[in-house]
């Protein structure tokens, strides 16, 4: 059984972790997205993406991969360059040190690192530390392989990142993500669209969309940053047509019309049925393996059936983290289109 990827001339990936307390939307359009057109316009870079991230105060993960070993020190040069310039152009002004998101911070601390791996991460009270905000280091890059599928499937989220990083920034360029109500319309979409491409069935859809409230629920049980109070008010109150859109998603991607989605979802859905093949085509052949969630053994998966559900749940929370959708709406917005799939259809007019 293969499960490591072919080699290649690319150099390894570098992280970059910028500490800044604000809207990341001034960073990927003023920073990150002219370095990354620099560096690939000159041929230097064959990959990129972006996360973001709340461990030692909110901050985003810049990863990029030099094309070649030679490229790694121009490209950390450039990279070191543009985020200081940036940093002092446009510092960010908010400081996290108490209220909201700092309780937000320690609460998803104290459940990700329960024991002594925290250490590090702490100071003399025991609260997580904070780093300066408007600073920057380059970082290990640590890729997740247990979740995503051991190498081969990270080089595979690797590809698909990249392109949910491109989609994002793009939205963030012409669309008022600030707005709320822009974004979770953006991000229902995007998860309608990405949930209909990877799972086909509509059994398995729901048990996903279920099983993907549930989780983002439970884990905050005890702290007040989910809440299923007003869950069906809120529905109540939203555009009737949610239903309709589900289901015009769905047949679109069943019947491969994706041109007859509007705007940037055709492309989202061309990019996640391609996904989805690629999925298919490693557990096919044997090339994913995940581990136990306590790390103890490894999972083989070779059914796709088996294998979509597993990746769909990281695929999707990773598109809405680089959205900056937080947990809370997490778990609302699975909830809501949950509901509207379940909506029985209209009755044809005699």
């Amino acid at each position: 059984m293969t499960t490591t990827p072919p080699p290649d001339e690319r150099g390894d990936w570098q992280a970059y972790h910028v500490f800044y307390a604000a809207s990341t939307r001034p960073f990927l359009l003023q920073c990150a997205r002219p370095l990354v057109a620099e560096l690939t316009r000159d041929g230097l870079l064959s990959g990129y993406f972006f996360i973001n991230y709340w461990l030692e105060g909110p901050h985003i993960r810049l990863r990029l991969r030099p094309s070649s070993p030679g490229a790694a020190p121009e490209v950390a040069e450039r990279a070191t360059l543009a985020i200081a310039g940036f940093l002092r152009r446009r510092p960010a002004l908010y400081e996290v040190k108490d209220g909201f998101l700092a309780e937000l911070y320690n609460t998803l601390f104290e459940l990700e690192y329960p024991g002594g791996e925290r250490d590090r991460y702490t100071d003399a009270a025991g609260r997580m530390r904070l780093r300066p905000n408007n600073s920057f280091s380059p970082e290990p890059y640590e890729p997740e392989y247990g979740k995503y599928g051991g190498p081969a499937g990270v080089e595979l989220a690797e590809w698909h990142f990249q392109r949910s990083s491109d989609l994002v920034i793009d939205a963030a360029a012409g669309m008022n993500l600030h707005l709320r109500t822009v974004l979770l319309g953006v991000a229902a979409q995007l998860m309608m669209t990405m949930s209909a491409c990877l799972l086909s069935d509509e059994a398995v859809l729901l048990e996903f969309l279920d099983r993907y409230h549930e989780f983002w629920n439970a884990a905050f049980t005890g702290t007040n940053f989910t809440a299923r109070d007003g869950y069906d008010r809120a529905y109540g109150s939203m555009d009737t047509a949610l239903p309709r859109r589900f289901r015009d998603i769905r047949r679109a991607v069943a019947g491969s019309a994706t041109e007859r989605l509007p705007g940037f979802l055709g492309g989202w859905a061309e990019h996640c049925l391609e996904l989805r093949a690629r999925v298919g085509e490693l557990a096919s052949n044997g090339d994913l393996v995940f581990r136990s969630w306590d790390g103890a053994r490894e999972l083989p998966v070779t059914d796709p059936g088996r294998a979509l559900p597993m990746l769909a749940s990281p695929y999707t929370h990773m598109t809405n983290n680089r959205l900056s959708v937080s947990v809370r709406d997490e778990a609302y917005l699975s909830y809501v289109l949950a509901r509207a799939l379940r909506e029985p259809q209209p009755s044809a007019a005699p």
